[in-house]
Parts: structure tokens; sequence; C-alpha cells
């Protein structure tokens, strides 16, 4: 069997325009499982990774609406729990398709911690947006009160977190045996809550947020996995995105890759980000990275849509 680790966005749950309901969530949650339930019926191995780009950025608010009457929780802490419960709605919802499909495969959610550089240059500063768009007048007020807010790749204004680069994945062997006994595995959920090794205490927590998709990475590295696909919004990557000769590039060599990000022909706060932590992948030894819109994964992995990353021609 081959193994694939699948990397869904934060917001396949929580849609721009509409209210983040954890209604609406399981709704969007169970929609974007049926994918997943066809390559389990196939016998993928699977790991699967999601963001909670929204959802962590909805939480933080909550910390600031309750500060005064319970204890604000850390960003680091607030990941976990999002991975938790974004679990718990992914794994119900893939029971229960699989069921439905008379697949025998069983599901399991893992809060795995991801290790960090506590070094790494990426802690001194916010760059990476949470969270919702903020209308102007809030941002303003926001930033006055000494919050880091910034534009976002579509030029709205969003809450900026630290976001290092991942190391490893503390519980990858635990994911690893897990996934080799054919369990449908979702971990390093929102990229999974950082953590340093301390000296004296061992594991400790890092206040931040780390990219899923470069979770994904590091996640498939450790499992041995043959393809990364990461599942978003768009039908492939194209080049000369936002232009009247924007094309889709359906299969791309590391060599094309880097010559296409070095030319600016991929939206720097879009696409850019995934096609870097793909082409990584497959750098690092992985057979081929997929990047595909969520309904359309299962035919992009046979490379009927999609954008496929491979080392060479």
């Amino acid at each position: 069997m081959t193994t694939a680790v699948l990397a869904l966005g934060g917001n396949a749950l929580a849609r721009a325009g509409e209210p983040a309901t954890i209604t609406n969530q399981f709704r969007h949650a169970r929609e974007s499982i049926a994918p997943i339930v066809e390559l389990a019926r196939d016998g993928w191995r699977i790991a699967i990774v999601h963001g909670n780009g929204p959802q962590v950025g909805d939480e933080l608010v909550r910390n600031e609406v309750a500060r005064d009457l319970v204890e604000p929780l850390p960003l680091g802490v607030l990941v976990a729990g999002t991975a938790g419960w974004i679990g718990y709605m992914l794994q119900q919802s893939l029971q229960n398709a699989l069921a439905r499909a008379g697949v025998d495969r069983e599901v399991v959610t893992v809060v795995t911690q991801t290790l960090v550089d506590p070094a790494d240059p990426m802690l001194a500063r916010a760059t990476k947006p949470v969270g919702h768009a903020i209308p102007a007048a809030r941002a303003e007020a926001m930033r006055a009160a000494g919050l880091e807010i910034g534009r976002d790749g579509k030029g709205e204004w969003r809450r900026l977190a630290r976001s290092p680069r991942p190391c490893g994945i503390v519980e990858a062997p635990v994911v690893t045996r897990l996934v080799n006994d054919g369990v449908i595995v979702i971990a390093a959920g929102g990229g999974g809550p950082p953590v340093r090794r301390d000296p004296g205490l061992g594991w400790e927590g890092v206040d931040a947020v780390v990219d899923k998709d470069w979770t994904s990475v590091m996640l498939a590295q450790q499992l041995g996995a043959e393809v990364l696909l990461i599942l978003t919004d768009v039908d492939a990557v194209y080049d000369g995105w936002g232009t009247p000769a924007r094309r889709p590039l359906r299969r791309i060599t590391l060599a094309e890759i880097d010559a296409l990000v070095a030319r600016g022909g991929v939206d720097e706060g879009g696409m850019k980000p995934k096609v870097q932590a793909a082409a990584a992948f497959v750098r690092g030894g992985g057979a081929r990275s997929v990047i595909a819109k969520l309904s359309e994964g299962p035919a992009a992995l046979r490379g009927e849509t999609g954008t496929t990353i491979v080392r060479e021609a």
C-alpha cells in the first residue's frame, strides 16, 4: 500500500463570507471528507493534517473578550485545543462516511507536538495571518492596543502570529505505527502546538503557530510517505496567476518550480508557500507532491487534474 499525507486548509471548514458556526463547520467537514473515503476504499494508507487559521483566530478573540472573567490561554495551547475539536469534527464525519460506504477503516485523532528551533528568526516577528479579515477601523484599534496586525496576500487586514519552521513531529513514531496498521490518522492539526526541548524540563510550549503545509512535509518525511497531497480551494498551480495569460501547470519538475518562483510566477501571499512546501517534500526524497482542489483529490492523484510536482521530467 502507498502512504499519502493529506493537508487540508482551515478554510475547508470555515468559508469566507459566512458565519464560522459549529453547524457550518460540521457541514463543511462532512463535505470535505468525500475524496478521503475514495482513497480509503482504494487501500491508501492515510494521515491527515488540517489547518486552523480561522479557528485559532476566533479563539484569540474569545481570549480577549473574556479576559476579565477567565485567564487567557497561550497561543500554543489554543493550537492544541483547535487540533482536538477540529480533529473531532473530521474524525466523526469520516467515521460516518466510511460506515455508509461500507469501508472498514478505523479513524483516530492524535494531538501531536511540533518541534521548533527556539533560535528560529521567524520567532522574532509576527508574519503569519490568522483569523478572519478585519475592517480597517477595528484593525487600527487593535494595533493601538498592542496587537500585531498586517495585510495578508489579498490585501486584507488580519491578525499576525509568529510562525517558525517545523523541525520534527514528537509523536511521529506513534503515528507511523497507526498508519502502517491501516488506521486513518488525523495528526499535526493546525500545524501542531509548537514545542522546544528544554535541557532541564524537557518539552516546553512555544507561543506561536506552525504552518500546516510545512508541518505536512515534516510528517510525510517522518512517515516515509510517497505522496504529499495539498488540498486547497484552487484547481491547480497557475503560471501567471491573476493575468490574462495564466495557465494551469499539470506536471512540473523541481527545476521548473524553482524558475517559476524566482520570476514571480506564483502569487506571494497565496500559492507560493504551498508550492515551496510541496517542492521541499520532493526535494527531500518524496516521490511526488500534488496540489489540487479539495473535491478533486483522487483525480489529482491519478494525474487527471491538479498540479503534480516531480523530481525530474
